[in-house]
């Protein structure tokens, strides 16, 4: 076995020297949690077109293995909910459902949380143990509670934390409703990506406890939430960056498919979009389009020609915009009960007016009822949506 010592005090420096290691706790937590022991049985690299090559633990020579071990790359770890590294030698098709996050985005996280030596912290989102261990290291695994809703990854991140010398509370099950032991916490961190934040995290936090949480349920155009938690139950924050998580299982939003052309055959109105819906494809525009829709799904195709077809579909609410490049343009046709792309073109508009803003600008207050979000004093930048 490799001393992977050299390769952990390398990932301290560039964390450090990137500005995201800025203190010396979490420096000497780095140096001390092997991120290789928080692989097996291995991990899926990406090839391109939605493949995915196969590297187990189980020869790989230990080299090349901690060369990959010490990426600051998100390293997949499962697809479709079941699949490991070390169940094929070929490569495959499919999705994401478990990984060790890059270990800048993790860093930076945790720096941000705030977390001191006496707190109990809270992490929705076990999956492989790697940001459970450092937190080990910094606050004591009695003061560490981790909710994993996959048994399987749960009892594989058990297994790396005891080689680690860390032995937590690890909840196996839905930890976006359930009640873990030891609540209150003074922090809580998801690190899966959620539609909007439990109450259940607010009531299970101390007043002036922080939860830290992505929102968002597009694969981009997520926000990582920083929030308060105050007296009777409510939370005030900002949205402070970007994030990108993979989406809890209890709220993941499947992708529209099927006949897109039979879904959208029937249109209430056509009309010229004032703003171009490439805009979607930017992480802020994208962001603001999941306030002011939070149902709506982004779908990319084409026509037989190769003409690129764009739509939103709102499967809740039964509604679509279908858009079609029109050659100085685009032109947008909507169906349903709510005209879709109207409210999303709205505050598409009023945000460029405000002069196209970053997430740092974004408000969120969180009630047992709604969360609300805002920009300035806008009425065409303020959007709450109700808790069901």
């Amino acid at each position: 076995m490799i001393d992977t010592a050299p390769e952990r005090r390398a990932l301290a420096d560039r964390l450090e020297n990137a500005g995201l290691l800025r203190t010396p706790h979490w420096r000497a937590a780095v140096e001390s949690v092997p991120r290789e022991l928080f692989l097996h049985p291995g991990v899926f690299l990406p090839m391109g077109g939605g493949r995915w090559q196969p590297v187990s633990t189980v020869g790989t020579a230990p080299a090349e293995w901690t060369r990959i071990a010490y990426r600051d790359e998100s390293l997949t770890t499962q697809l479709d909910g079941h699949l490991t590294a070390d169940q094929t030698s070929e490569p495959v098709t499919g999705v994401p459902t478990s990984s060790s996050t890059m270990p800048t985005t993790v860093i930076g996280m945790i720096e941000e949380l705030g977390l001191e030596a006496d707190h109990h912290v809270l992490e929705i989102g076990t999956g492989t143990g790697y940001s459970s261990a450092l937190m080990c290291h910094r606050v004591g695994e009695d003061n560490v509670t981790t909710v994993e809703v996959d048994p399987d990854v749960a009892a594989r991140a058990d297994l790396a934390l005891e080689a680690a010398g860390y032995s937590t509370w690890t909840v196996t099950g839905d930890g976006l409703l359930g009640h873990p032991p030891r609540a209150p916490y003074d922090r809580v961190i998801a690190t899966c990506a959620v539609r909007r934040i439990p109450h259940t995290w607010i009531r299970q936090t101390k007043p002036g406890g922080v939860i830290l949480a992505t929102l968002g349920s597009w694969p981009y155009g997520t926000g990582l939430a920083k929030v308060t938690v105050g007296e009777g139950g409510i939370a005030e924050g900002w949205i402070i960056g970007r994030s990108s998580f993979m989406q809890a299982r209890s709220q993941f939003t499947a992708p529209v498919s099927g006949d897109l052309s039979a879904r959208t055959a029937y249109a209430d109105s056509e009309r010229s979009t004032t703003v171009p819906p490439t805009m979607l494809e930017e992480w802020m525009p994208a962001f603001l389009t999941q306030l002011a829709a939070p149902g709506a799904q982004f779908t990319r195709a084409a026509t037989s020609d190769g003409s690129p077809l764009l739509y939103l579909f709102d499967p809740d609410r039964e509604s679509f915009a279908e858009f079609v490049a029109n050659g100085t343009g685009w032109t947008v046709r909507q169906g349903g009960p709510v005209s879709l792309w109207d409210d999303i073109e709205q505050a598409l508009v009023a945000w460029q007016d405000a002069g196209s803003p970053d997430f740092s600008v974004v408000r969120l207050r969180i009630t047992s009822r709604h969360h609300t979000y805002w920009i300035g004093e806008r009425p065409t930048l303020r959007w709450q949506h109700r808790i069901a």
